[in-house]
């Protein structure tokens, strides 16, 4: 949060450094600027009163559904004409589908951060009163006009005296002043809002300083520079990522100066192409890229509009602008994963227990109604494959549902929806098959199978275990999917597999693997054995079953278990060999030993179930021939009144 300190007419002097979003300072400061604050009021309140006449004419007259596109794009017009602060909020609107309804959101995401340049004369002065001299005693050349104008600020493409090419950004003048009222105007009515209008139920005064806070970071240049070296110390090392250099000694708070990037936007595929650059891979490499910055680091670039995205001459992928950068923290970050999970996976309970986690809905929402109409809602956009899911239908379908019911999306969640909405817009105009959750899938997989954290070690067992019952279907398809993620390290999943499986928090699932290793071991033996007793009884000429040794629910997890293993064989860096020193490590362990015990013990059950219940009980009701032999055992087994042998129903199979 920037803002000066204290509350004097100096505090929106430009010159100031350090400028702090402090809303208590800002009241004060206005409140002894009637006249300012009624002349910017009376610029405001005469398009918006207009607008909301329109709306009321149209309710009134029973219109409203037929002219909504039409109001909704004079809302996008009234923001731009207003200037860089309402252009911001129509921007944050865009991202708030429990403020806003489905239409406006569309028109409000075709806000443009577009304005026309101011004066070179006003740039070169900040130039020089920013960094000490003039700006042709800094640069060896600037371009005549700004190469590109913004709400916040313009830029200039340079040349610095030692050789270098760069970018110049320069702030707008008046920007922190114009900023500051308008926001002050912005948090009355807020406030205003949320006492008076019983359908608001976000907190706007809360959601209205976190946009202040964005807003005024994104006014200080240094801080965008310290963003930028932040992500390249991240994110740099990431295949085919680039980060450009920022040049401290000329930037300062109103003033940038970093290294000049030339390169082609994303949506440019046919000069992508004439250059030889593979536009979809660099889409996978965005994808990656932020899939980290998300659920990694949770650092990350909220505004990856295609000016932001720039593929280089040698076939990198070049992050611009890091003014709007937000943070997930570590919990969120889990949670987001759990959410992805539990709706691939259609599990809308889940999914509702999820969201109170990350805060769209309060622990004391009644979950009852909520859970079907998640299922109604996500119904057609979860209806086909993993591949096919779009982040945006999903996105559309989600804005209504969060309109109706008490949903409150948190100020970083709105920033992610804006992130990942647009890279999946630049990825359709190059391929208008690109899914996001499609390419996202097997890294979350990854991170299910590979991270440590007790988060997602109990997602985990979640997704797998249901009822008690191994979910075969489920690990294969994780398996499956991690496998396709770039840096999936199959031996560090099997080494924390081993690890967590033999700790406390693993007790539950070493049970319940103790029952399937013996079902599994069980199944094989018995299929061996019939096997071969087919085998046998077809030589000899006896009469042959020909009814399966194993029942159906577990020849099916027989072949769940074949075909986990023809996918890790077929694991990228796979090396049985490489497992054998896991052997040793697993031997020394006491719950080894201990399962060890266990299985052999549930095997010899079973087996001596099988015998009492194929053998004994079977000879004993078998129909006999009538012989004097046979009478005679008859006789005497009624006369010893045998006890009825009882089965245990655990082992009765």
């Amino acid at each position: 949060m920037l803002m000066p300190e204290p509350v004097a007419e100096a505090e929106f002097d430009p010159e100031v450094a350090g400028l702090r979003y402090d809303p208590v300072a800002i009241a004060d400061y206005y409140r002894s600027k009637p006249l300012q604050v009624w002349g910017r009021l009376l610029t405001i309140i005469w398009p918006f009163l207009t607008f909301g006449l329109s709306l009321w004419w149209d309710k009134r007259t029973g219109q409203a559904a037929k002219n909504q596109r039409l109001r909704a794009v004079r809302l996008r017009e009234v923001l731009t004409a207003l200037g860089p602060a309402y252009i911001k909020v129509g921007q944050a609107l865009s991202t708030r589908p429990d403020l806003v309804p489905p239409l406006f959101l569309e028109e409000l995401t075709q806000l443009q951060d577009q304005l026309p340049p101011f004066p070179n004369e006003l740039a070169y002065q900040f130039i020089e009163e920013e960094l000490g001299d003039r700006p042709e005693e800094i640069y060896a050349e600037l371009t005549p006009q700004p190469i590109a104008a913004a709400s916040l600020g313009q830029v200039y493409k340079g040349r610095l005296k030692t050789g270098e090419l760069v970018a110049v950004k320069v702030q707008r003048p008046g920007l922190a002043q114009n900023i500051t009222l308008d926001l002050y105007l912005l948090r009355g009515l807020a406030g205003w809002a949320q006492r008076n209008i019983k359908q608001v139920r976000s907190d706007l005064i809360a959601i209205l300083d976190e946009f202040g806070s964005r807003v005024f970071e994104e006014m200080d240049y240094i801080h965008e520079g310290h963003n930028a070296e932040r992500f390249a110390r991240l994110y740099g090392h990431l295949q085919d990522i680039y980060v450009p250099k920022i040049y401290w000694e000329y930037t300062q708070r109103r003033v940038l100066t970093m290294e000049w990037i030339n390169g082609t936007k994303l949506t440019q595929p046919e000069q992508l192409k004439a250059q030889g650059i593979d536009a979809s891979y660099l889409i996978e490499v965005g994808v990656q890229c932020s899939l980290r910055q998300l659920l990694e680091h949770g650092f990350f670039h909220a505004d990856p509009h295609p000016g932001n995205l720039l593929a280089t001459p040698d076939g990198k992928l070049a992050y611009l602008d890091f003014g709007m950068m937000s943070e997930v923290k570590p919990y969120q970050r889990y949670g987001l994963i759990e959410a992805v999970v539990h709706m691939v996976n259609r599990d809308f309970e889940g999914l509702a227990h999820d969201y109170v986690k990350l805060e769209f809905l309060t622990p004391e929402t009644d979950l009852t109604p909520i859970i079907p109409a998640l299922a109604n809602v996500f119904s057609n956009a979860l209806g086909a494959s993993v591949a096919e899911l779009n982040f945006k239908s999903i996105t559309d379908e989600f804005s209504a549902l969060m309109y109706e019911y008490p949903f409150r999306v948190p100020a970083y969640y709105a920033l992610i929806i804006r992130s990942l909405v647009t890279l999946e817009g630049i990825a359709i105009n190059v391929d208008p098959n690109f899914k996001v959750l499609s390419k996202a899938y097997p890294y979350v997989s990854k991170r299910l199978l590979t991270d440590p954290a007790p988060e997602l070690r109990n997602s985990l067992r979640d997704l797998l275990f249901k009822d008690g019952s191994f979910r075969w279907n489920r690990l294969e398809n994780l398996l499956k999917n991690a496998r396709d993620s770039q840096d999936y390290d199959l031996n560090q999943v099997m080494t924390q597999a081993v690890d967590f499986l033999f700790s406390e928090r693993g007790v539950f699932i070493r049970n319940r693997l103790v029952d399937e290793i013996i079902k599994g071991v069980d199944a094989l033996g018995r299929n061996a054995f019939h096997n071969l007793s087919y085998m046998v009884r077809e030589r000899v000429g006896l009469a042959v079953n020909q009814q399966g040794a194993v029942p159906a629910d577990e020849q099916q997890s027989l072949e769940h278990i074949k075909r986990i293993w023809g996918i890790l064989r077929e694991t990228q860096g796979f090396d049985a060999a490489q497992l054998l020193p896991l052997i040793p490590r697993l031997l020394a362990k006491p719950e080894t030993q201990h399962m060890g015990q266990q299985i052999a013990s549930g095997l010899a059950q079973r087996v001596a179930a099988r015998f009492i219940r194929e053998v004994l009980l079977k000879d004993e009701a078998a129909p006999v021939a009538p012989s004097s032999a046979t009478n005679g055992f008859s006789r005497q087994a009624n006369g010893n009144s045998s006890p009825h042998l009882a089965l245990p129903a655990a082992v009765s199979r």
